[in-house]
């Protein structure tokens, strides 16, 4: 399902240096569980300082979930993460995971979650979790009640990568 409820969004068609899209929302909007799965990995701290622009922290507050069809799905920039969540616990779809926000880079646009599909990794590998393959296409679906699916996509990107030595882009 389209990860942003309760309020008017819109996600953008593009994304710079990186495969993602902003999804434009007022500061408080939910950020909701696309599919069924298990929180991964939680930012309650924001730490981004523009003076150094490190990539780990440009997130601010975060929440990623594998869904149990193996993808992960990453939103940040939040203001608030839900009450309960935390690595392991299990979430249903449509379940709110945090509140939309300006944290991390966000802080100098227009209040937006940052929304990544990627596969599973080992904690901290913030270069794929915040996105590796394009979400466009499925947020225009889920958008309007479909139910495309990244799965495949994702699968193919993977092999594709390769080797991960590190971040490759806007480092």
């Amino acid at each position: 399902m389209f990860p942003v409820g309760g309020c008017r969004a819109d996600a953008s068609q593009s994304h710079h240096d990186y495969p993602a899209s902003d999804i434009f929302a007022k500061v408080g909007c939910l950020f909701v569980a696309p599919v069924n799965g298990r929180v991964d990995e939680v930012t309650r701290v924001d730490t981004w300082d523009p003076k150094t622009n490190r990539g780990p922290d440009r997130g601010g507050l975060s929440v990623s979930i594998v869904g149990v069809d193996g993808v992960r799905y990453y939103g940040s920039h939040l203001s608030a993460i839900a009450p309960g969540i935390r690595p392991g616990v299990i979430v249903r779809a449509g379940q709110t995971l945090a509140h939309t926000g300006k944290t991390g880079s966000a802080r100098v646009t227009p209040p937006h979650l940052h929304f990544g599909i990627s596969w599973p990794t080992k904690p901290n590998m913030w270069w794929i979790r915040r996105g590796a393959v394009a979400p466009q296409q499925f947020l225009n679906s889920w958008h309007h009640g479909g139910q495309l699916s990244p799965v495949s996509t994702v699968a193919k990107t993977h092999r594709a990568y390769g080797a991960d030595n590190g971040c490759r882009s806007y480092c």
